[in-house]
């Protein structure tokens, strides 16, 4: 078939009388284009609400009066954006650190508390006075999570990763980064993990860190009377996204205590667009954060912390013994990597199913929010508390590296029912917080004391529980919940190689959890340093680089990873890198949608009150008329935010004159056109305006970004694509071919490249993609049946 008569697509529905028919769709065929209009605005699920989404300006608009702005600034000015920027590094630093430890206490101090009286009461043989403080408190927990969350910022919900990822993409939901988001996310995610829900704090710490770092880039508040100036630095999309990166990569680094692998994580699985000074910057977040927290933890060393021990038990401080392998002991570490992500694959199935239904509940009210959350602290409570009975108890060993039994705090001997002089293993790990269980599962001195049920039966509770908690309206992390798990599926297979191998139980543990968290996270540089940071030992370098890579390509064949998962279930527009084999056969103008909004370089006010009442645009062309013909040429872009800061500061002109860089200055300034801090964005509907001031009017040239992105309208989707999130654009205006046609034949915005919008004329088609299926490409025997 030629190029100018590509393939159609087609699929196979069910119409109404249940008969089977072929929809034929050619993809090129001007008849099928959106005629809806064109606008940036989606709605998505933030927490539990379904809230309109905008994208962000990553482009800086390189209009007259930002060149004047930077031509008149000095060396001493540029010197304090530099420092400015280094300066707000050091501060999401500390103050990440500083919440990092402080939650890790509270949760040590909580969960003690809890324990040392449960355990207490079980040694007075009170077992059912035991449960029921233990239940109970748990279900205090969760709930008092569930209530501030669900109340007061629905968005703090989950682990808050995908909004954050979807953030550094250009998807601006609303509330992921206002305070009271940051002070829910904080309470919400202490009183969560203590409540011996299998959730982490990983999630909730990344979330914590990009709240911390995009409010110190907004500029101060009004609100708050937080005005000086050199908070004003960064009041721009472009500046606030490096500092979120840095605080996404600082969060990391305060939950793992991993400086490298927060870095690392932030390169590989959050930023979409990054470059050697962002590296930098974020390399110095994290070193502020591991150098605090060390500074903490020897305080905490002297046992000051009370209850939080010395210090150990903020991070997993895992130490893994010195360990040599040979060629015999690689395949059971290659097939610990297949069925890892064989695992990882059906979790993350089993998850994004749950959090369907989850929110198919959760849309009848916030009382069954809460009714859910409970239901699953008491089922929580009955197995962690329950299932240390089916396990027998076990003789303390002779040569037991700590105190055994273990008795009101954390250890590897816990003896919850049995006599003295023995411990319940299983109770050592699911009887725990979770951080205890994992170094309990990782150390190296715990070479026989777990049973081969035990570490099947802890496997199956944390794979359960973890997916039933996650989807609860509360801040919870996946990092944790999928090590313990992997952890357990490792030294499980650990303990059945017995003699069979010169790997450890504590090694297998570790591989176990590289396994599972390539499975579902498929993240492969990141993850194998962060395990090195945890277990503190590069000599497993090797056997983790294999299981990550085994296992995320084993799991890459079944779905995709986790939180690109749950960035579909909440909707968000996320850019892929790569784009759809079908983009390769369309170009932009097939899926260009109008009316589209033009502006004159010198423009009526009541014109652009007109336009910005009645479209929902935020980015509008500004055409000129040409000197040497009747036609127009295209001059520029400006944004709606500018606009409605023009209109408000109302320098209008009685007549249409060109208005000069050096007369704007006088009116404005460049802190009229910087980026309004979180919930400060004006609206046209707030702007009063006089039937006189009407009739007058603006000149939009000093303003209006002369130097706009533009693409021939014959460009293919896919490589507009490619620019259009390689750049981190927000408007891309497709040119016509011909010059003698309009200047600007539309433009592209993020929703534009979403199959959601370009197959959305086809009726079913949005359905079925839903469903798993896909369009297959037929080759075309004949020519396509002519458009409509």
């Amino acid at each position: 078939m030629p190029e100018s008569a590509p393939p159609p697509y087609q699929i196979q529905t069910q119409s109404q009388d249940h008969d089977s028919l072929t929809l034929t769709l050619p993809l090129l065929s001007h008849s099928h284009r959106q005629r809806s209009i064109n606008s940036t605005s989606q709605v998505a699920i933030v927490g539990a609400n379904a809230c309109p989404i905008e994208s962000l300006d990553y482009e800086i608009a390189e209009n007259d009066f930002f060149k004047q702005d930077w031509r008149t600034r000095g060396k001493i000015q540029i010197f304090q954006y530099i420092f400015m920027k280094w300066l707000l590094c050091f501060l999401i630093g500390g103050f990440v650190s500083l919440v990092g430890f402080f939650n890790n206490l509270a949760v040590e101090t909580i969960a003690g508390v809890k324990f040392a009286v449960t355990s207490n009461m079980m040694l007075d043989r009170r077992h059912g006075m035991a449960f029921l403080v233990f239940s109970v408190s748990n279900l205090l927990l969760t709930l008092f999570a569930v209530i501030i969350t669900a109340f007061i910022s629905p968005a703090a919900a989950g682990s808050g990763i995908p909004e954050v990822k979807a953030y550094l993409n250009g998807v601006d939901a609303p509330d992921i980064f206002s305070p009271r988001t940051l002070m829910v996310k904080i309470v919400g995610s202490i009183s969560a993990v203590s409540s011996s829900l299998v959730v982490g704090k990983a999630g909730p710490m990344v979330h914590i860190g990009s709240c911390i770092a995009s409010l110190f880039g907004q500029g101060g508040s009004r609100k708050y009377g937080l005005t000086w100036k050199w908070l004003r630095f960064f009041k721009n999309d472009r500046d606030r996204r490096d500092l979120v990166t840095c605080g996404s990569a600082a969060g990391i680094a305060a939950a793992f205590r991993a400086p490298v692998g927060g870095v690392l994580f932030a390169l590989e699985e959050m930023a979409s667009w990054w470059r050697s000074a962002l590296l930098w910057r974020a390399f110095f977040t994290t070193a502020v954060v591991a150098i605090i927290l060390r500074a903490l933890i020897d305080v905490c060393f002297s046992g000051k912390c009370g209850l939080f021990g010395k210090g150990g038990l903020i991070m997993f401080d895992a130490y893994s013994a010195n360990i040599s392998y040979h060629l015999a002991d690689v395949p059971p570490v290659l097939v610990l990597g297949v069925i890892g992500g064989i695992i990882g694959s059906l979790y993350n199935f089993l998850l994004i199913r749950v959090l369907r239904v989850y929110n198919f509940i959760y849309e009848k009210g916030i009382i069954y929010q809460i009714f859910i959350a409970c239901t699953i602290s008491i089922f929580t409570s009955f197995l962690l508390f329950g299932l240390p009975w089916l396990a027998s108890c076990q003789p303390c060993p002779s040569d037991a590296p700590e105190a055994c039994p273990t008795i009101g705090r954390s250890g590897n001997y816990k003896r919850f029912q049995c006599p003295p002089g023995h411990y319940n293993d299983l109770a050592s790990i699911i009887f725990n917080t979770n951080d205890d269980a994992i170094r309990n599962l990782f150390s190296k001195d715990a070479k026989s004391e777990f049973q081969l049920s035990t570490m099947l039966i802890f496997f199956v509770t944390c794979f359960i529980l973890s997916i039933l908690s996650y989807g609860i309206v509360a801040p919870a992390g996946l990092f944790v919940p999928v090590i313990v798990t992997g952890a357990s599926y490792g030294r499980f297979v650990g303990i059945l190689l017995g003699s069979h191998t010169n790997l450890s139980h504590s090694l297998y543990a570790v591989l176990g959890a590289a396994s599972f968290l390539g499975g579902s996270m498929r993240m492969t540089v990141s993850l194998c340093v962060i395990i090195l940071e945890l277990t503190n030992n590069l000599l497993l370098l090797p056997l983790i680089m294999i299981v990550l890579l085994i296992s995320k390509t084993v799991a890459d064949a079944f779905n995709g990873n986790i939180y690109d998962h749950i960035m579909a279930v909440k909707g968000f527009p996320y850019l892929e890198t790569h784009a759809e084999p079908y983009m390769r056969q369309m170009t932009v103008a097939d899926v260009v949608s109008g009316p589209l909004q033009l502006c004159h370089g010198i423009e009526k006010v009541g014109n652009i009150v007109h336009i910005l009442k009645t479209t929902r645009h935020h980015g509008f062309p500004v055409i000129d008329a040409s000197p040497d013909s009747e036609s127009s040429v295209l001059y520029g872009l400006i944004l709606r935010a500018h606009l409605i800061a023009l209109l408000r500061k109302k320098a209008f002109l009685s007549t249409p004159m060109r208005l000069g860089v050096d007369d704007a200055f006088r009116h404005f300034s460049e802190d009229d056109f910087a980026k309004r801090g979180l919930g400060n964005v004006d609206k046209i509907e707030d702007i009063e305006l006089t039937d006189e001031e009407m009739e007058m009017f603006l000149d939009l040239h000093p303003f209006t970004n002369a130097s706009p992105y533009t693409v021939v309208e014959s460009m293919s989707l896919a490589k507009a694509l490619v620019l259009f999130r390689e750049v981190g654009l927000r408007h891309l205006l497709i040119i016509p071919k011909i010059s003698s046609r309009a200047p600007v034949v539309g433009i592209l915005t993020r929703h534009d490249f979403m199959p959601e919008h370009i197959l959305g004329g086809g009726g079913g088609l949005i359905q079925l993609l839903h469903m798993g299926l896909t369009l297959e490409t037929e080759t075309a025997k004949t020519d396509p049946a002519p458009a409509g």
